[in-house]
């Protein structure tokens, strides 16, 4: 089997996966409100990383590969949210490049993950600092840039070959799959590629009338007051990604936007959710911040209109994030039921199918392995009659393994603390720090019906959502 890892001058004709790059799907949405309007979604994850992105790597690369900024080799260095960086990786891959990604913490491990597999080189950078900080993911590439002999910095925010991709592939292609009749194009902007290269296109095939840019930015961007009053404002934080910025990047050329939408966190992960169930397409968390914007801006037309957004990228990249309830729930942006009482603290609720747990009877080595993949210190443990007998930690199966790691096959019960900690929902506050401070966890149960466990990291979740609102926030709300 030959390696996918191949070197760079080990043959001149394209990799074939690299063909698949762009003739993506176009599909009109059916089930949703678009008020008087056609929508339609060109499904960029399609792509063979499953985003837009891959068609502004290949670009970017090839052109570079054309002006010998990049000679077999020679590294690639990226500052990317990850899907640039998968496209990258995946072009670096099939051609023999080192590649090095600099990506902003927040990101989400199973882009990073991905881009690992695919043999990138990552570093991970602060995702709270902005331009000019030591540690701000783009100065961080740059500056491995110019350390590495024969590297080449992509540069996705300045490097004219990204619009470019999208003016001589995305553009045409939206073009021809709507049979020449485009009102209005809904984007996002990260590095501005795609507003730009797509305004190019658009206003020349259609100069009289011409097709409305409409921009739909995250809550905390600069770009949506940027356009709106000209002013440059502080950034705030976003968790969607891939789109919104602190600045305004090189490549994105903002008079092109006619209009503009500001989309929070909440409704755009409440807007990918909803695509997937009513439309059935798995799209990540920027399509939900492009979904919405194209739904409002239908929404207010009288006339009905031809408008076109993207699925940017898979949703795949978001299962343990906004398509993961436990994590919506501990982020605010999912409402449960408010009792008033502890319940509201539990975060992975037993009735729900929530709570990982063993039985009396599972090896110690079944309890470690779900510890592991739940990615949890401790495990309640439940009988046959739903009971809880018990709960087991770390500390509990080391002490019965750390000479004999035959006993990881002895019953949990023979390792188990059946001294429980139990707390009624009624319970203070003041209980629940007690618990804790005998390094235990709080069960909580309503008379015999087991209900969850809270630990700290439940509390201070708990509390950082309930935390007061400063002036600003006060006076928005």
């Amino acid at each position: 089997m030959i390696s996918s890892i191949l070197p760079a001058d080990f043959s001149r004709k394209a990799p074939a996966i690299l063909s698949l790059i762009g003739d993506t799907p176009l599909v009109e949405v059916t089930r949703l409100d678009t008020g008087p309007c056609h929508l339609f979604l060109k499904l960029e994850n399609q792509n063979p990383t499953g985003s837009i992105k891959d068609r502004v790597a290949l670009a970017m690369v090839e052109a570079a590969e054309r002006d010998g900024h990049l000679a077999p080799g020679g590294t690639i260095i990226e500052a990317t949210a990850g899907n640039t960086g998968l496209g990258l990786a995946l072009v670096a891959a099939a051609k023999g490049y080192r590649i090095i990604l600099v990506i902003p913490d927040k990101m989400s491990q199973e882009k990073i993950a991905h881009v690992r597999a695919l043999g990138a080189e990552v570093h991970l950078t602060r995702s709270d600092v902005t331009r000019g900080h030591p540690e701000y993911y783009q100065d961080v590439a740059a500056r491995l840039a110019s350390e590495i002999p024969g590297a080449f910095y992509v540069n996705q925010f300045g490097n004219p070959n990204n619009p470019l991709g999208h003016e001589r592939s995305t553009g045409p292609e939206i073009w021809e799959q709507m049979r020449h009749d485009v009102d209005a194009v809904v984007v996002g902007v990260g590095s501005g590629g795609t507003l730009t290269g797509l305004g190019r296109f658009f206003s020349r095939v259609k100069p009289r009338r011409g097709v409305e840019m409409i921009l739909a930015d995250p809550a905390g961007s600069i770009l949506y007051e940027w356009v709106k009053t000209g002013k440059m404002v502080e950034s705030g934080s976003w968790a969607v990604e891939g789109i919104g910025e602190d600045f305004i990047p090189d490549n994105a050329d903002m008079s092109l936007v006619t209009d503009a939408f500001e989309i929070d966190d909440r409704e755009s992960f409440a807007t990918a959710r909803e695509l997937l169930r009513k439309e059935g397409i798995l799209g990540g968390s920027s399509t939900g911040t492009l979904l919405a914007g194209a739904l409002r801006y239908c929404r207010q037309q009288t006339k009905p209109k031809r408008v076109v957004t993207f699925v940017c990228d898979s949703g795949n990249k978001y299962l343990s994030k906004m398509f993961n309830e436990v994590w919506m729930a501990e982020q605010g942006f999912v409402t449960r039921p408010v009792h008033g009482d502890l319940s509201d603290l539990i975060l992975h609720r037993y009735e729900a199918g929530e709570v990982v747990t063993a039985g009396p009877a599972d090896t110690l080595l079944t309890a470690f392995k779900r510890m592991r993949q739940a990615d949890v210190s401790q495990l309640p443990v439940v009988n046959e009659s739903g009971r809880v007998v018990g709960i087991i930690d770390e500390s509990d199966i080391l002490v019965k393994v750390h000479r004999d790691a035959s006993h990881f096959n002895d019953e949990v019960s023979t390792a188990m603390t059946d001294r429980l900690e139990t707390l009624p929902p009624r319970a203070r506050i003041n209980s629940l720090l007690e618990v804790f401070d005998r390094g235990r966890v709080a069960i909580v149960m309503d008379d015999a019906k087991f209900l969850g466990l809270i630990t700290r990291t439940d509390l201070l979740s708990y509390l950082r959502l309930h935390m007061p609102k400063s002036p600003a926030e006060r006076e928005l709300s």
